[in-house]
């Protein structure tokens, strides 16, 4: 397992019990059993929604993307803000943020 899964698991103490499981060559980040951030080519990854995306993209953070058939396809999971990889009580912040995105897009899909 990669030191940065490690790391993960320790810096979002605050937030909760963090699991990771293998995924496509990375690793998903679970709370709770929900899907809240994505690790590809050691760099964390959170989700979004039309709630949180603006916070990235005010920050010039992008969307994980990879190619498929061709063309880019980008995933509502975004570049984590540095300081979360260094601090608890920010990787507590943005991991809730996404643990909350996590639940509104399983809520809307199973309406």
């Amino acid at each position: 397992m990669s030191e940065l899964i490690e790391h993960l698991r320790g810096i979002f103490e605050h937030l909760g019990p963090v699991r990771t499981r293998r995924m496509f060559g990375g690793y998903g980040l679970y709370h709770d059993g929900v899907m809240f951030g994505l690790v590809a080519d050691d760099s964390l990854y959170l989700k979004t929604d039309g709630e949180s995306v603006a916070r990235f993209e005010a920050r010039g953070l992008g969307p994980f993307t990879y190619r498929h058939r061709g063309r880019e396809v980008a995933m509502s999971y975004y570049m984590a803000p540095a300081e979360v990889l260094e601090d608890p009580q920010e990787a507590a912040l943005w991991g809730r943020r996404a643990y909350e995105a996590a639940l509104r897009a399983r809520a809307a899909q199973s309406d």
